[in-house]
């Protein structure tokens, strides 16, 4: 990226540089000129910093709006956008925004979030790593699903450095984020439309445009439209291991998100045909949550079981997060557990040839796929 413009921008962001030079900062929040929050270590909080005047943030959002050719005027008010650094951006102009111009920044992290160091933040288990990492080397289909905010894109990033170093991966995200280190990646990025509005090319375009890369795994960043039907359809259809993350509240939601994003394909195909391609397809769900105290854990490590007698969704948890105490503090304290059930699809782990201690789930099996 331009050296030039990230001078440029540090100089009208100067307000804020000292949160973007923050480490424990993660997000910086700009609702009004003089209204300026941050999200530092899991909880938000209000700064004393401002911005002059409106004028002072307008030139901010025009300067970052002119380097990555985005428009942003009052027949396109609001923006996407990503600083030099890798920080994602997005801004809105009144009367969209009420309280005056807006921005957000969500800060890019360049340190790799390992397993291991989730382990030691206590948001995992070494028993549920080696559980992941054995659902990854078996090539089950995983989808990370949790609400903004709680980590899917650094808990995918550290699932997807699990898959062996000689298999082709494929990215696609809407902004570059992950970071994965293995020989054989090839990352796609969806393309916004330019000012007149041509040139876009969306998700939904490149996952099928992989399907015709050769790809060992195909890991989407975020499935928020109807590239939901078309990643159902490639990971029944031979393309196992694959990945992706989704906006959604618990693992049941995960699986209804699934389904209405997939009617947004424009595809007519019976609910029940969507729901059967839905269970068949993911094998696991990875629920990560935000907690009151500002933290980030795994919440539920869920298999995805047939659909029940009514055609509903079920799933059956495999490891749960259990609280066991909340500190003076504020901090929760807890734990992932084991349910005490095997996963149904514990006989293909052991058929690719990935010796997985039965002890770490600690209960005797249950029929799933």
């Amino acid at each position: 990226m331009s050296d030039q413009f990230s001078v440029t921008v540090r100089s009208f962001l100067e307000p804020i540089n000292q949160y973007l030079d923050d480490p424990e900062v993660t997000e910086i929040m700009v609702n009004s000129p003089d209204e300026i929050w941050i999200e530092k270590s899991g909880k938000l909080q209000r700064t004393d910093s401002s911005f002059e005047s409106e004028d002072a943030l307008k030139s901010a959002i025009n300067n970052i709006s002119q380097f990555v050719k985005r428009r942003i005027d009052e027949e396109n008010p609001t923006m996407d956008a990503r600083l030099p650094d890798g920080s994602r951006v997005h801004a809105i102009l009144p009367p969209c925004a009420r309280k005056g111009l807006c921005l957000d920044i969500r800060k890019f992290s360049a340190e790799t979030l390992t397993m291991e160091k989730l382990v030691s933040f206590g948001s995992i288990t070494p028993d549920a790593v080696e559980f992941i990492k054995a659902c990854v080397y078996g090539k089950m289909n995983i989808i990370v699903s949790g609400g903004t905010g709680s980590g899917k894109t650094s808990l995918l990033n550290a699932i997807s450095s699990m898959v062996p170093n000689e298999e082709r991966i494929i990215t696609i995200e809407d902004s570059a984020e992950l970071q994965l280190q293995q020989d054989h990646v090839l990352p796609l990025e969806s393309k916004p439309p330019d000012k007149k509005g041509k040139g876009e090319v969306p998700i939904r375009e490149l996952l099928k445009s992989s399907l015709r890369l050769r790809p060992d795994r195909i890991i989407v960043g975020e499935i928020r439209g109807g590239e939901a039907l078309d990643l159902l359809q490639a990971m029944n259809t031979g393309h196992g291991g694959s990945m992706g993350t989704i906006h959604a509240n618990s693992p049941v939601d995960s699986l209804s998100r699934l389904e209405t994003l997939s009617l947004f394909s424009g595809v007519e195909l019976p609910l029940r045909v969507i729901r059967a391609q839905v269970t068949s397809a993911i094998h696991l769900v990875v629920q990560t949550s935000r907690y009151h105290d500002g933290s980030r854990k795994i919440s539920h490590i869920s298999e995805v079981l047939p659909l029940d007698d009514r055609g509903e969704y079920k799933t059956q948890d495999i490891f749960v997060f259990k609280q066991t105490n909340i500190k003076p503090t504020g901090r929760i304290e807890g734990s992932l557990k084991p349910s005490g059930t095997l996963p149904g699809f514990l006989d293909e782990i052991e058929q690719a040839g990935y010796d997985l201690k039965k002890a770490i789930f600690g209960g005797k099996k249950q029929r799933g796929k």
